[in-house]
C-alpha cells in the first residue's frame, strides 16, 4: 500500500457501545494486553446503534485531525459474526479499521489515495487470534489487529488482499434539485443540534441561503449569538457542513425531527425595501 502509514502509536475508537455497559473498557485492555505503549483516544461511543453511515459520517470528518500514523477503528457492527469482511484502509498516512458494511464508504469516497486490503482468515492465525465471539469482534479481532499495527509489527498491507471495491449503503447524498438544494439530518449532537450532509461548498452559488426544515424557514447565521435565547438558526458548523441549532436550547427538540429527515435550501427572496439585508455565507467554529 503506497499511502505510506508509519504508525506512531495512537489508536482511535469509535464504537455505538455507550458506557453503560463493559464493551469499552474490554476493547482498551484487548489492545494494552498486546501493545502496553499504545495511546488510546475515544472519537465517540455515541454512534445511534446499528448506523454504521453515523460512524462513517463522523470518521471522514475528524480523522485528519490526529496525527499521521494514527490507528482508527470504527466498530459499528450489525453483521458481526456474519460473512462480513474487515477492511484495512490506508490514506493520508493513516489506517482504519473497520467492517465492510458501508462505514467507510464515506473517507473512502472522499480520499483519492485510499487504499484497502481485507482482512485475511488467514492472517489471525499468524497473529495468534483463535478464539472468537460471535458477538463481540470489537474485542476478539479489531483490537488486537489494531494493536499490533499501532505497534509496528504488521504493515496494513500485509493483512490481506488488496480490495477495490467497499461496501456501500443506501444513503442518499445531498443533491441539487429544481429550486434549490436537498439534503438529509444525518445526526443529532449532545446539544440537540441536527447535523445535516450539507457542505458549505454546495451553498456558493446561493447569494442568500434559505433553510426549510421541519415547516420553519431560516436564513443562514454565522454564530450562534446572532439569534434570541430559543430562537432557531442554521449555520455552517466547524466540521463544514450544515446545522440546524435553537441558541441555549435543543433544535431537535423544538423541531421533533431527527436522523434521516429531509431539508431544502433554496434562494432567499431580496428584503423589501428598507427590510433586512439577506445574511452572508459564513463559516463557524462552533465548537
Amino acid at each position: 500500500m503506497s499511502s505510506a502509514f508509519v504508525p506512531c502509536g495512537l489508536i482511535t475508537l469509535t464504537t455505538d457501545f455507550g458506557h453503560q455497559d463493559p464493551f469499552v473498557g474490554v476493547m482498551k485492555g484487548a489492545i494494552l494486553s498486546r501493545f502496553a505503549g499504545a495511546r488510546i483516544i475515544d472519537l465517540t461511543h455515541g454512534i445511534r446503534a446499528q448506523h454504521p453511515e453515523e460512524a462513517g459520517f463522523w470518521l471522514a470528518r475528524s480523522f485528519t485531525y490526529f496525527p499521521v500514523g494514527t490507528v482508527h477503528v470504527a466498530v459499528v457492527d450489525p453483521g458481526v459474526g456474519t460473512a462480513r469482511d474487515i477492511i484495512c484502509l490506508c490514506t493520508q498516512g493513516h489506517a482504519l479499521l473497520a467492517p465492510d458494511n458501508g462505514l467507510l464508504a464515506a473517507v473512502h469516497a472522499r480520499s483519492p489515495d485510499a487504499q484497502a486490503v481485507t482482512l485475511a482468515a488467514a492472517r489471525l492465525a499468524d497473529l495468534g487470534i483463535s478464539r472468537v465471539s460471535a458477538t463481540f469482534h470489537g474485542r476478539d479481532i479489531f483490537a488486537p489487529v489494531a494493536a499490533e499495527l499501532a505497534a509496528g509489527r504488521y504493515a496494513p498491507g500485509s493483512l490481506g488482499p488488496a480490495r477495490n471495491e467497499l461496501a456501500s449503503l443506501p444513503t442518499k447524498p445531498p443533491e441539487t434539485v429544481a429550486g434549490g438544494i436537498s439534503g438529509t439530518v444525518v445526526a443529532v449532537d449532545h446539544f440537540g443540534n441536527l447535523i445535516t450532509n450539507i457542505e458549505s461548498k454546495l451553498l456558493e452559488g446561493l447569494r442568500a441561503p434559505s433553510i426549510e426544515i421541519g415547516g420553519r424557514t431560516l436564513r443562514l447565521s454565522r454564530t450562534y449569538a446572532e439569534v434570541g435565547s430559543g430562537e432557531l438558526l442554521a449555520l455552517i458548523n466547524s466540521f463544514d457542513v450544515l446545522e440546524i441549532a435553537s441558541r441555549d436550547g435543543n433544535a431537535a427538540t423544538a423541531l421533533g425531527i431527527g436522523p434521516g429527515f429531509c431539508l431544502m435550501v433554496r434562494e432567499q427572496a431580496p428584503p423589501a425595501p428598507g427590510g433586512r439585508p439577506p445574511a452572508k455565507l459564513g463559516r463557524s467554529g462552533s465548537r
